[in-house]
C-alpha cells in the first residue's frame, strides 16, 4: 500500500524518541523508561483536572495541588516528566509509585471518595509499558507501515491515568495478543448450532474463515477472550450448542483498539468482545451498542457516500453471535482499506503520527506547514459536513482516524471508523453533539497533532491554519468556537476516580489556542 518500507522517510522510533526528546528518564534503563511512558498522560490529566498553575519562567512549571497545598514541579510540554514535591525546603524526586500515592491521596481530598480501582490500574499500567518495553526489545516490527503505525502506541492515550492498563492479569495472560509488542496470532474458531446463531447485517466474510460441519456456523473468536469467558462458556461446549473447531490457517494482527485486528491478505477487520478494562471501559460489544449499529452504520455510510472521494468510512457491516453469550462472543465485521484507498497511498493510524514511530512522515515533511495544511484539508471537511449535512457525529479522535499519505508522505486522505462511537443528531440534542465532535476532533486529535508537529519542526505556529480550515465551514457554531476562550477537555482522571460510566463524558473548560491566533 502506497509508500514503500525502503524508501520511507527516516524518524526516531518512539521509544528512542521520548528518552531523548521527551522524557529523559535518569538513567537508560525499561524501569525508567517505564516509569517516564506512564507518568506522562498521569501528569497531563492530573494538571489539566486538579492542579492549579503558578507563575513563574522556565520549563519547570509548579503547580498546587489545592487539596493539601502541596507544590509540584514537573517538566513542561506535550508529555511532562520528571515530577518532584516540595517538601522541607527542597524539591524531591518522585517516580511513577508515589506520583501515584500523590495523585490518590489529592483525589480523596478533592472528591471525598476513595477511587475503586483506579490506583491499582495505575500501577498496572506501569506495569504493563515495562513488560512492552521488554517484548519490544526482542521483537521484530511489521514491514508493512501501515500495520507498524497501529502497533506503536507506548503511551496510548495522552490524557489518560491508566491508558495501558490490562486489566490486572499476568503479562503472559495478554502479550501475545498485544499489538505493541507487535503481536500476530490466529484467530479461534467455534461452531454454533444454527439455531442459536444470532446476527443482523452482511456478516458473509466470517464464513470464508473455515468449515463449520453440518447444522453449525462458523464464528471466529479472539483466544484471549475465550480464555476469559471460559467458565462461563463450559456448560455450552458440554452440550453441543458451541465446538471448537481449530485455528484460523493464517495469523491476525491487532490494532491499537486491542480488540479488533486486521488480517492484511483478506482485507479483514473484526472487532470483537474483550471483557477487560481498556482506558475507561470494559471492552465487550454491547448488546444496546450493537442494536443500534445498523442504523448508525447506515447513516454514516450515506454521509461519506453523498460526500465522495476521498473521504471514506470504514463500514460496520454487521455481526454474528452466539444467542446465549450475545455480548462475549459478538464479532463485528468491518470494511478493509482497499476499496477506499488512492492509488499509491499508505494509511497511517491519527495517533501513530501524534506519538511517533519508524518511519513517521509528521516527523520528516520537508515543508511542514504546507504538510499541516494538506492534513487538515483531509480531515476537518469530512467530519463538520457529517455533522451539518447528515447529522451524523463522528468519533473523530486520534484512535478512530486513519490519514492516508502519497509516496512523498504528504496527507492526501482521511479514512474514519467506528460506528459504534458514533452519534446521531437525531437521537442527542445539537449542542451536545457538536461538544462531542469538539472535543474528538480539535481538543483530542487536532492539538495533540500539532503539538507534535511543532515539537518536530520548531517555530511553526500551527493554530492559524487550523482556524483558517474552520473558517472556510459555513456552520453556525463555528464563530463562536473561534471566539470562545475555552474548549471542552473530557476529564478521564475524575471520570474514572468517580467510578462514572465510561460513555458519560464530562468536561471542564481548557484554554482555546484558536482564540489567540
Amino acid at each position: 500500500m502506497g509508500l514503500e518500507t525502503g524508501r520511507r522517510p527516516r524518524s526516531v522510533p518512539d521509544e528512542e524518541r521520548m528518552d531523548r526528546v521527551d522524557l529523559k528518564p535518569p538513567a537508560d534503563t525499561v524501569g525508567h523508561r517505564a516509569d517516564a511512558y506512564a507518568a506522562a498522560p498521569l501528569l497531563n490529566c492530573l494538571l489539566r483536572e486538579i492542579a492549579e498553575p503558578l507563575p513563574g519562567p522556565g520549563d519547570r512549571r509548579v503547580y498546587r495541588l489545592p487539596g493539601g497545598g502541596r507544590l509540584l514541579r514537573v517538566r513542561d510540554g506535550r508529555r511532562p516528566a520528571d515530577p518532584e514535591v516540595r517538601t522541607a525546603g527542597a524539591w524531591h524526586r518522585i517516580g511513577h509509585t508515589e506520583l501515584v500515592k500523590l495523585v490518590a491521596e489529592e483525589l480523596r481530598r478533592h472528591t471525598g471518595l476513595p477511587g475503586g480501582d483506579l490506583p491499582a490500574e495505575m500501577i498496572d499500567s506501569r506495569e504493563a509499558v515495562a513488560a512492552l518495553l521488554h517484548a519490544r526489545s526482542t521483537a521484530t516490527p511489521p514491514e508493512d507501515l501501515y500495520l507498524r503505525s497501529e502497533q506503536s502506541l507506548i503511551t496510548g492515550h495522552p490524557c489518560h491515568p491508566a491508558p495501558k492498563a490490562r486489566g490486572g492479569g499476568p503479562a503472559a495472560s495478554w502479550l501475545p495478543y498485544a499489538p505493541e509488542a507487535h503481536a500476530r496470532f490466529p484467530l479461534a474458531l467455534l461452531g454454533v448450532r444454527e439455531d442459536q446463531v444470532a446476527e443482523e447485517g452482511d456478516t458473509a466474510a466470517l464464513d470464508a474463515l473455515g468449515t463449520a460441519p453440518p447444522g453449525y456456523r462458523l464464528l471466529p473468536a479472539h483466544p484471549w477472550q475465550l480464555d476469559l469467558v471460559a467458565r462461563d462458556l463450559a456448560p455450552a461446549f458440554a452440550d453441543g450448542r458451541l465446538l471448537r473447531l481449530g485455528t484460523t490457517a493464517f495469523d491476525a494482527w491487532p490494532t491499537a483498539a486491542v480488540r479488533t485486528v486486521y488480517e492484511p491478505r483478506r482485507d479483514l477487520f473484526l472487532k470483537f468482545s474483550l471483557d477487560v478494562r481498556i482506558t475507561n471501559d470494559i471492552r465487550r460489544l454491547w448488546r444496546h451498542d450493537l442494536l443500534r449499529l445498523r442504523r448508525t452504520d447506515t447513516a454514516a455510510t450515506r454521509a461519506f457516500a453523498a460526500m465522495g472521494p476521498p473521504a471514506a468510512w470504514l463500514s460496520d457491516h454487521g455481526y454474528r453471535t452466539a444467542a446465549f453469550a450475545f455480548e462475549e462472543l459478538a464479532v463485528l465485521v468491518r470494511d478493509g482499506l482497499r476499496g477506499h484507498l488512492r492509488p499509491g497511498a499508505t494509511p497511517l493510524l491519527a495517533a501513530a503520527l501524534g506519538e511517533g514511530f519508524d518511519g513517521n512522515p509528521l516527523a520528516g515533511a520537508a515543508d511542514p506547514a504546507a504538510w499541516w495544511e494538506a492534513y487538515l484539508r483531509q480531515v476537518v471537511p469530512p467530519a463538520l459536513t457529517a455533522f451539518a449535512e447528515h447529522g451524523v457525529v463522528l468519533e473523530a479522535h486520534l484512535q478512530n482516524t486513519l490519514v492516508a499519505v502519497d509516496t512523498a508522505g504528504l496527507p492526501v486522505q482521511a479514512l474514519f471508523r467506528d460506528a459504534e462511537g458514533a452519534k446521531l443528531l437525531a437521537d442527542v440534542p445539537r449542542a451536545a453533539g457538536w461538544q462531542r465532535l469538539v472535543y474528538c476532533l480539535v481538543v483530542n486529535h487536532l492539538t495533540e497533532i500539532a503539538a507534535a508537529l511543532a515539537e518536530h519542526h520548531p517555530g511553526l505556529s500551527p493554530w492559524p491554519a487550523v482556524r483558517r480550515e474552520l473558517a472556510r465551514h459555513d456552520l453556525p457554531e463555528i464563530p463562536a468556537l473561534l471566539a470562545s476562550p475555552t474548549l471542552p477537555g473530557k476529564t478521564n482522571l475524575l471520570l474514572r476516580w468517580t467510578g462514572a460510566d465510561g460513555a458519560d463524558a464530562r468536561y471542564l473548560p481548557l484554554p482555546n489556542p484558536l482564540a489567540d491566533c
